[in-house]
């Protein structure tokens, strides 16, 4: 079959599903793409083909290159990993605007396939524009970026290579332990270049997504590890939902008793209100769970890659011996702690432990214990979501309404600033897939270009973005593109004139809050003037979005019932006091201070920081 490069990269395309418990899926469901001199006449002409001839890979008109790759790592990891998005841009900087969303999802290890076009492979006109020379090394472009933040990378200098490009790809976006972002670059000329290919390479191809199982030794380590405990405490990590393991590991704890604690991107293995739920672990954690973690002798890790928040940078775990247990399918992330290694599916391995482990139980005091720390922080949520505070709300007010007006199968969308960990404490989850926070990266712009990417993978549920001022001034134009496809978004713009969590992390460091409010330049040359007169909900009205301002909790519930029953995109701007926080988690987070200062709170800050610093520990555990 004669086709062009770009004609058989989208062929190709949507020949590809994965298959996981019998269940197919479409691998990639669509390409987002901004097209320049790079792209245009290979995989932009392939997709107008395409579209023409029924749509096989429909094309999604975004408005910034790493909102893009946000949008498909949002569709990724609402789908479980099991579906995702491709994007396409020219070369230059269409392509390097892509290199934040691809560290974003390898760090995530959320599949997205990047497709930048690239300098000619014949370099008979070089340089061209936005060709980056390199006296050193003539094959190298600006796509070299990506090497570092991709967990595949190839470069189609000639069209017989791509059949290997395209399958290693599929590969790496279809493997979940070794998934992330997929890139492929493909030079502007070759991408246009006609080649017989043969028919297997467009034939329906499926990737079967593997359930591992225990490897028996592993698993007999860890009963005898479990089997000791007298004080367990699970961590359920985004392992947990990616495999579908929730029904596993509710039954799990309900016959083990065991108290199950939550990452951030874990959050949602169980209800909040479930018996043997104790919230979120760690840095942003409840106090119910940090309690347990404390004193836990052995901590089950589930679908967790240890992050410095989830230890609260390891020092949450504080009993003497303390030994872990970790159930990953990614052997590299089940060796950390130097625990018992359990390499396998979490719904593979929960099932085989609730098997061994039949008949064990924790004390009756324990779970009691459990039970009753768990009541204690709900009734700390309820008192943070009513405050009555004025003049203006408190931030976690306005989660308390948002989670309040929403319905059990919607989905909160966030990444960066003080929501997500205010989120993290705060936010009764009712749904495996109804929360959506980006921890791993915390990439400011996510929440618009995720939310979107969640909608379209899920467009039964109503998606709530939650998006400081500070991220939505970073990327705000997905709204756009939402508006363009007719997908609903909830866009819930918090103003708070600044940078809220920088400002309280800079208070706590001795910073004085240096460089973190949006504030005129004053007489003394500091930017410490009066409050900028920006409009945020101005410009989300000129973007297409329908627009509500609120100015009261009040005001902010009915905005909320209204902006269900539309039916296009809402943005509800609601100002609150970013000096009023969250209930506090009594857990630490490693943020250095500088060690001499001038400044007394500086100063002062370092005491506090180097007293810290003392409990940190290297959780070299004994394994067995």
């Amino acid at each position: 079959m004669r086709l062009t490069v770009g004609q058989a990269v989208v062929r190709f395309l949507a020949a590809q599903r994965t298959e996981r418990d019998g269940v197919r899926h479409r691998l990639i469901e669509g390409c987002f793409g901004i097209f320049g001199h790079g792209n245009v006449a290979g995989i932009g002409q392939a997709l107008l083909e395409a579209e023409l001839a029924g749509g096989s890979v429909p094309y999604l008109q975004g408005r910034n290159e790493q909102g893009m790759v946000h949008a498909a790592a949002g569709f990724a990891r609402m789908r479980n990993r099991l579906s995702t998005l491709a994007c396409t841009t020219s070369i230059g900087p269409g392509a390097t605007n892509m290199v934040t969303g691809a560290a974003l999802a390898t760090v995530n290890r959320l599949p997205v396939l990047l497709l930048p076009g690239d300098v000619f492979a014949t370099r008979v006109a070089s340089p061209v524009l936005q060709e980056l020379e390199d006296p050193r090394f003539g094959d190298v472009s600006v796509n070299d970026v990506f090497r570092p933040v991709s967990r595949f990378f190839d470069r189609v200098w000639r069209p017989e290579q791509l059949p290997a490009a395209l399958l290693g790809a599929a590969r790496v976006l279809t493997d979940p332990a070794d998934t992330g972002a997929v890139t492929i670059a493909l030079p502007q000329d070759v991408q246009a270049q006609a080649y017989d290919w043969p028919d297997e390479l467009f034939a329906p191809r499926v990737w079967q997504v593997p359930r591992p199982v225990p490897e028996p030794e592993a698993l007999a380590r860890a009963v005898s590890v479990l089997r000791s405990a007298q004080r367990p405490l699970i961590v359920a990590g985004g392992g947990v939902i990616y495999s579908e393991a929730t029904e596993a590991l509710r039954t799990f704890a309900e016959q083990t008793g065991i108290p199950v604690a939550e990452t951030q991107a874990g959050k949602g293995s169980l209800r909040y209100d479930h018996p043997r739920s104790v919230g979120a672990v760690g840095a942003t954690g409840t106090t119910a769970a940090n309690a347990l973690a404390r004193e836990a002798d052995v901590v089950l890790g589930v679908g967790t890659r240890w992050s410095d928040f989830t230890t609260a940078s390891r020092t949450v775990f504080a009993a003497p011996g303390v030994r872990f247990v970790n159930v990953n399918i990614a052997a590299f992330d089940a060796a950390k702690h130097t625990g018992v290694s359990v390499v396998a599916d979490a719904r593979r391995a929960l099932e085989a432990l609730s098997s061994a482990l039949a008949g064990v139980e924790t004390s009756a005091a324990y779970r009691e214990r459990a039970t009753a720390l768990a009541h204690e922080w709900d009734a700390a949520v309820e008192s943070a979501y009513h405050l009555g505070h004025t003049p203006l709300p408190a931030q976690s007010e306005v989660l308390g309404a948002v989670n309040e007006v929403s319905e059990a199968r919607d989905v909160v969308v966030c990444a960066a600033g003080s929501m997500p960990g205010d989120l993290h404490r705060l936010w009764r989850t009712r749904d495996p897939k109804g929360y959506h926070v980006e921890y791993g990266y915390s990439c400011m712009g996510y929440e618009i270009a995720g939310g979107l990417g969640v909608k379209l993978a899920a467009p039964d549920r109503d998606v709530f973005v939650l998006v400081g001022d500070g991220s939505y001034l970073m990327m705000a134009q997905e709204l756009v593109t939402a508006v363009q496809e007719r997908v609903k978004l909830i866009v819930v713009l918090v103003q708070n004139h600044g940078f809220a969590s920088i400002g309280r992390l800079s208070e706590s460091v001795g910073a004085q809050r240096f460089g973190t409010a949006y504030r005129y330049r004053s007489e003394s040359g500091r930017l410490d003037g009066g409050v900028l007169p920006v409009d945020l909900a101005a410009n989300a009205e000129s973007l297409g979005a329908q627009v509500l301002r609120v100015s009261t909790v009040d005001e902010l519930r009915t905005a909320l019932r209204k902006a269900k029953d539309a039916d296009r995109t809402t943005v509800v701007h609601v100002e609150v006091d970013p000096l009023v926080g969250a209930p506090d988690s009594q857990a630490w987070w490693d943020v250095p201070v500088a060690e001499v200062s001038g400044l007394d709170t500086t100063r002062k800050a370092r005491t506090a920081y180097e007293r810290a610093k003392a409990a940190q520990r290297t959780y070299l555990s004994r394994g067995e």
